[in-house]
Parts: C-alpha cells; sequence; structure tokens
C-alpha cells in the first residue's frame, strides 16, 4: 500500500492547542523508514512483510487525520505503532498456523546474507572483521542466526524491549516512551529476555 509522501499532513495530538503544528509525512519516511523496517522485520522476520507493516502505518496516519501523535513525539508514535502492526501480525500468523495453513516464519536470513544487512544499527557486529577467514565468518553467520531465532521464542515484551534496546540502540526512556510503561518495566523486561536467551542458548550449545 503506496502513501502519497509527497503531501504535508497536519499533525496534533488530542491537545487542541497543537492543532496548529505540522508534520511533513515525507520528512519522517526519509528520516526514519530504515529504522522502522529494522525493527518490524527483527519482530516478524520476514523482510517484505516488515516493509508492509511500516508503509500501512505511514498509510493510517495519512488516512486518519484525528489520531495523530503529539507535536515532538512522532518517532516514538511510528515505533509503537509498528509494533502494534507486528503483533497483528503475529496473531494472524499463530492463527493461521493453527489451522494449518502457513508455516511458521524460518531463520532471518536477511540478518546474514541480505542487502538489508548493511542498513541494520550496529552492522559492524554482523559483518565480519577484516581478513576473518571464511569458516570464522559462518560461525559468526550461524550465531546471529541462533541469536534470532531464540529471540523470536520470546515473550511479546520481552522480545520488543531487547530488540528496542540491543538491535535499535535505544535508551530505556525512549523504550520506556515507545512502549508505554515504566523505566522498570523496561528494565525488568531486559533482565528476564536476556536471562531466557542465556538459558536457551546455553541449552542448544
Amino acid at each position: 500500500m503506496g502513501v502519497p509522501l509527497d503531501n504535508t499532513v497536519a499533525c496534533a495530538g488530542p491537545n487542541p492547542a497543537a492543532a496548529g503544528n505540522d508534520v511533513d509525512l515525507a520528512g519522517l519516511f526519509q528520516a526514519h523508514h530504515a529504522e522502522l523496517v529494522r525493527l518490524a522485520v527483527l519482530m516478524v522476520r520476514d523482510l517484505p512483510t516488515a516493509e508492509d507493516v511500516v508503509q500501512d502505518v505511514f498509510a493510517r496516519i495519512h488516512a486518519r487525520p484525528h489520531n495523530r501523535p503529539h507535536p515532538g513525539n512522532e518517532l516514538a508514535y511510528l515505533r509503537a505503532s509498528v509494533l502494534n502492526a507486528c503483533r497483528s501480525v503475529y496473531r494472524r500468523r499463530a492463527v493461521a498456523v493453527r489451522l494449518g495453513l502457513e508455516p511458521t516464519a524460518g531463520p532471518a536470513d536477511w540478518t546474514v546474507n541480505g542487502d538489508f544487512k548493511g542498513s541494520m544499527h550496529g552492522a559492524d557486529r554482523l559483518e565480519p572483521p577484516p581478513h576473518e577467514s571464511a569458516e570464522a565468518e559462518a560461525i559468526r553467520a550461524d550465531d546471529c542466526r541462533r541469536v534470532l531465532v531464540a529471540l523470536a521464542a520470546l515473550p511479546g515484551r520481552r522480545r520488543e524491549v531487547l530488540v528496542l534496546r540491543y538491535y535499535l540502540g535505544l535508551s530505556e526512556a525512549e523504550i520506556a516512551a515507545t512502549l508505554g510503561v515504566t523505566a522498570g518495566a523496561v528494565k525488568s523486561s531486559a533482565s528476564r529476555g536476556l536471562a531466557a536467551l542465556a538459558k536457551q542458548l546455553g541449552e542448544e550449545s
């Protein structure tokens, strides 16, 4: 679904005093599209679906001028909207799997051999160091796949917190604003998520 990104759309929150503020959707799209697709693809493990999720989020903002973020809070609103859309994808997939209509998502191969890798936050952690051997690169790629598969198995909130913190590099305050929770809840979810990841990866080794 496309979005007419050459238009400037009034963007105001529920506060009537903010009604005079405008936000350029094209500017938001150009500035944050890559980050939002990164977020979505880490959640749904499917690049085409992730791109559709982000496009749909922008389309809904354009189509519903009465339901806009507070000025200055646009990025947190976009991240939260993408996460909500990813949750809907998970629910639809779960129903389809129970009915035998759709397989579960496979390993996220784009993280190690797709064009998308180069635009990831912290891509240097995934790219092989200079002069790394083919064997070492293969081990690195396998480790990355194992982590992402283990991450996908976590409960939703813990998975979201870890993706936002360690793949997008957000602070605890930014994560709390995105998820609408306290900083304490973010710390708790991160701690429990990391413990679960360590346990799962330890059992596999």
